[in-house]
């Protein structure tokens, strides 16, 4: 996810467009870029790196003249992390920035651009040189735009300048989120409210394929078709909470899209100066040392805990133990000789959780907290803290912390020992890219929340191996916000007994992500539909058939469980917006668990 900024009005434009950027930072920081226009001259600037690399090339934007510009801050995806790849991208007459992906980009280089000169190795330098070869076919810019929304197909937040318009600036949105901040004598685009909130609160919304003409004085939004859109701007009165909520209408859809940047994040505050995923030496010592691992947890992160065993016992070769901490604390099983403990807890204040380790600790074992919150009870007390860095997150349904949990326990696997020499930066940017194409298609999602959801009583997940324990978090979600009765099973199970259950129009929800396990789930399918269920298949694309309704990009294997978990979780969201429940605070629920 990449982060825009754009400006116009009678201030210099640069210092702000890199005071956005700053807000948008945690969207990507492999290169930063702004364009500023001083009359008809347009200066581009880039580093490679952290935003600071360009506030000191451009003395902080005081170098650049001019009171209209575009800003960028990259996370890479289409070409490495160099200065020709950043943006801004140009052609003769215009140029841009972009947040998103462009899925038929070859398709248009064949078509249109067989004879255009292109310097980077991005999606994104192919819609420059689009809108040049419409204009230069004879159409306005605004007919040019038009075309392109047209031929462009995936997702993509723009800003735009035309060299010819030295008072205009133009902005298009479809899927990737766009904002326009509007001011007194000025005007502002965004990625989020937050990059524009110390110069306005007040916002116009962008709805999918509409486009704007943006002067200092004036704002002025188009359908496709070139229809011209009254709309109201909205004031965000922001304080603490609503900042980190920004615009969206609840704080789980927010932190569902969040996941992406939250695998980002952890990858940079995991990578050493050379780019290697690593964890502190003390750590590694105890765990290697240990015979045995138990993890202890409570509800969406117990479910990490069952993921992270794959990963610690396929990828370290260290048997471990998943344990329900209300059960541990009071029936501990016999442990071995020289366990090591692992409590996973997005608060690090639950109480069922804090109860074992103190017991834990009184036997003389070495113990290790994830959490999201350092500071936290369980990290003060704990031997070791691995933290999540997911940022707050506030709706009681945990999304983004559940990707962080599993993140961070890949990496702490791939370091004890990494045995089946998986590349796990190069496999969790992958992963970040999948889940933000997943969340650009997230329409599709309340469209299957009311076929199959809204109406019904009872659901079932089902699949088998790591995709069971998906199935046990995606249950979960559905449950604790709609309260439609949702139960995880494995798949082979079902014939044990729970089949009982099945009766028409059932809804049930196969997850399928190992090549191992694809046909057995399909048999199992075939039995649950024999009884009249109504069956949503989500599928990684190398395993797909041709009736599966969600079908995932592939991302290894083992990492599966970050990408099928998130068309779980916005079934679980739209089902309960369907319903009409209270989604962020769901009845009789908590988001920080401090009693037994």
């Amino acid at each position: 996810m990449c982060g825009i900024v754009g400006y116009i009005g009678p201030k210099q434009a640069a210092p702000i467009l890199l005071d956005g950027l700053e807000k948008l930072e945690y969207r990507g920081y492999d290169s930063a870029g702004i364009a500023v226009c001083d009359g008809d001259d347009v200066t581009i600037s880039k580093a490679v790196g952290k935003l600071a690399n360009l506030k000191a090339k451009t003395d902080n934007g005081n170098s650049i003249t001019g009171t209209k510009g575009i800003g960028h801050t990259r996370w890479a995806t289409h070409g490495k992390p160099t200065e020709n790849n950043a943006h801004p991208h140009c052609s003769e007459r215009f140029v841009l920035v972009h947040n998103g992906i462009i899925e038929n980009e070859e398709a248009l280089r064949r078509k249109y651009l067989k004879n255009a000169e292109f310097y980077s190795d991005t999606d994104t330098e192919v819609i420059a040189h689009l809108l040049q070869k419409f204009t230069d076919d004879g159409e306005s810019t605004a007919v040019a735009i038009q075309h392109m929304i047209s031929e462009v197909e995936g997702s993509y937040a723009l800003a735009i300048i035309d060299k010819n318009d030295p008072d205009v600036l133009y902005a298009v949105k479809n899927k990737s989120p766009l904002l326009i901040g509007s001011g007194d004598g000025f005007n502002m685009i965004g990625s989020d409210a937050m990059a524009m909130i110390a110069h306005t609160n007040n916002f116009y919304e962008l709805n999918d394929k509409e486009y704007v003409v943006i002067t200092k004085d004036s704002v002025d939004i188009y359908t496709c078709y070139g229809k011209k859109i009254e709309r109201n701007t909205y004031v965000a009165e922001l304080d603490v909470s609503d900042t980190e909520k920004g615009t969206y209408p609840h704080y789980m859809l927010k932190e569902i899209e969040e996941q992406p940047t939250v695998i980002r994040k952890i990858l940079k505050e995991y990578s050493d100066d050379d780019g290697e995923l690593t964890i502190d030496p003390d750590i590694l010592k105890d765990i290697r040392s240990c015979d045995k691992i138990y993890i202890i947890a409570c509800g969406t992160s117990y479910h990490a805990g069952i993921v992270g065993k794959q990963f610690l016992e396929k990828i370290s070769g260290i048997p471990t133990e998943v344990c329900i901490a209300s059960e541990f604390v009071y029936n501990m099983p016999l442990l071995s000789k020289k366990p090591l403990f692992i409590f996973i807890s997005q608060s690090g204040e639950t109480a069922d959780s804090r109860a074992v380790l103190v017991k834990v600790k009184e036997m003389g074992y070495k113990t290790l907290t994830l959490t999201n919150v350092k500071g936290s009870t369980l990290s003060r007390e704990a031997d070791h803290t691995l933290l999540l860095y997911a940022g707050p997150e506030i709706a009681v349904a945990s999304t983004k912390a559940y990707t962080a949990q599993v993140a961070v326990l890949a990496i702490l696997a791939a370091n004890i020992k990494n045995s089946i020499n998986i590349n796990l930066n190069y496999e969790l940017s992958k992963v970040s890219n999948v889940i933000e194409s997943i969340c650009d298609d997230k329409d599709k999602y309340s469209m299957l929340a009311e076929d199959y959801l809204k109406d019904s009583r009872n659901c079932f997940y089902i699949g088998r191996g790591i995709d069971y324990y998906v199935c046990l978090e995606a249950a979960l979600k559905l449950k604790e916000i709609s309260y439609i009765q949702t139960e995880g099973f494995a798949a082979g199970e079902l014939k044990h007994g729970t089949i009982a259950l099945i009766e028409q129009n059932t809804p049930v929800i196969a997850i399928i992500s190992q090549e191992n396990t694809n046909l057995n789930t399909r048999s199992n399918i075939k039995e649950v539909k024999s009884r009249g269920a109504h069956v949503m298949t989500i599928s990684t694309k190398s395993l797909s058939a041709q009736k599966d309704q969600i079908i995932i990009n592939d991302v290894h294997e083992i990492l599966t469980p970050l990408v099928t978990v998130v068309p779980a979780q916005y079934l679980a969201y739209y089902a309960a917006l369907q319903k009409g429940c209270d989604i962020d605070k769901p009845r009789n629920l908590a988001k920080s668990v401090t009693v037994e």
